[in-house]
């Protein structure tokens, strides 16, 4: 229920509990969009007695793994070397492209040295025109583009992986764009399912694709791993270990996705889609935060936040209240770096989704 009376319906069907060709059940991921800004604002599953066929999709001949686009999140930056190291070149029929994004931030072991590289490859920013005084990542996402790109052509890579990491308690998180990505589904939940070392989720950003921003989007299909706590310019080998695993789980799926195995359909758990963003309360004055993180709060990353539940603590000792009536999951709550943003942290509302039975077409 909600409300804002819904406009649009969009249904994205998918089948449960069969093999082969054999259905027994199907889902509908119903997701009701409102007019004035043409987002969806709820989601829950139906079963419904219909079918729903297999999905093909074409092989990942090329694949990039990208660490370093912010300098100073060092789990990527020393994974990626790694694999440079090791001259990881192929994994069964598909090519791998290691990626170290920033060099000139991880240099200085800064996030960036002029802007966010992770926010410059909207479709906007590289068709822009470089000039003498062009800000250095955006000129690197350019670069970037013309390496793992073009965005939205043929010749992109089939898959982009970029590897971060977050002061948040956020454990094992994969990021997506809700464009109903099938084949980004599947390596998520083969993920969910083999590493135990951490709790594994996956965000959905409901963004254009014109306007989504991360490095993962020049690919056909795209991915970011943040995994965490982990302090910025630090490497801590129990984080390192949780990135390496993933990455590797992710290369061990593709190889048998490659190889002709299908993978069977079923329910998809533990799939947050991001709401909106809280901010730090300010003094309207000092334009200073006024307040933290309440120690309830922090460290609950993915949580339920109920109406009445302390967000804030004031440096004056006085507590501030989730006021919504809608109960939503925090994450990324206290990141260092969003404190740039005023971001306190951002709320989302947890769904399942059920995913057909998928094999590499032929």
């Amino acid at each position: 229920s909600t409300n804002l009376a819904p406009k649009k319906i969009a249904k994205y069907g998918t089948c449960i509990g069969g093999k082969g060709d054999e259905f027994k059940g199907c889902s509908l991921l119903i997701i009701a969009w409102d007019d004035r800004n043409c987002s969806p604002y709820q989601g829950r599953n139906i079963d419904l007695n219909c079918m729903m066929e297999p999905v093909s999709t074409s092989p990942l001949s090329r694949i990039a793994i990208c660490g370093g686009t912010h300098g100073n999140e060092m789990s990527g930056v020393y994974l990626v070397r790694e694999l440079q190291k090791q001259n990881l070149e192929k994994v069964g029929a598909a090519s791998i492209t290691t990626v170290i994004s920033n060099p000139r931030a991880i240099a200085m072991c800064k996030r960036y040295t002029d802007m966010d590289l992770n926010r410059c490859f909207t479709d906007a920013l590289l068709s822009s025109p470089l000039k003498d005084d062009t800000p250095y990542e955006l000129r690197r996402a350019q670069e970037l583009n013309a390496l793992l790109g073009p965005k939205g052509s043929l010749q992109a890579m089939d898959l982009v992986c970029d590897l971060h990491n977050t002061t948040a308690n956020v454990g094992l998180s994969l990021i997506t764009y809700f464009n109903k990505d099938w084949l980004i589904l599947h390596i998520y939940r083969h993920i969910q399912r083999s590493i135990t070392s951490a709790p594994v989720r996956l965000i959905l950003l409901d963004i254009p694709y014109a306007d989504a921003y991360s490095v993962d989007t020049l690919g056909k299909h795209s991915l970011s791993f943040e995994v965490g706590p982990q302090p910025h310019g630090v490497i801590r080998a129990d984080i390192f270990n949780i990135m390496k695993e993933a990455v590797n789980k992710t290369l061990d799926w593709v190889q048998c996705y490659n190889s002709g195995r299908a993978f069977e359909g079923g329910e998809v758990d533990d799939v947050y889609i991001h709401v909106k963003s809280i901010e730090y309360p300010k003094d309207p004055v000092t334009n200073h935060i006024t307040a933290a993180i309440h120690p309830q709060l922090q460290d609950r990353d993915f949580g339920l936040l109920h109406q009445g539940e302390p967000m804030f603590l004031t440096f004056s000792g006085d507590v501030l209240k989730y006021e919504e009536e809608e109960a939503l999951h925090p994450f990324f709550v206290n990141e260092c770096a969003y404190y740039e943003k005023n971001i306190a942290f951002h709320l989302a509302r947890k769904i399942k989704i059920t995913i057909p039975t998928l094999q590499v077409k032929r």
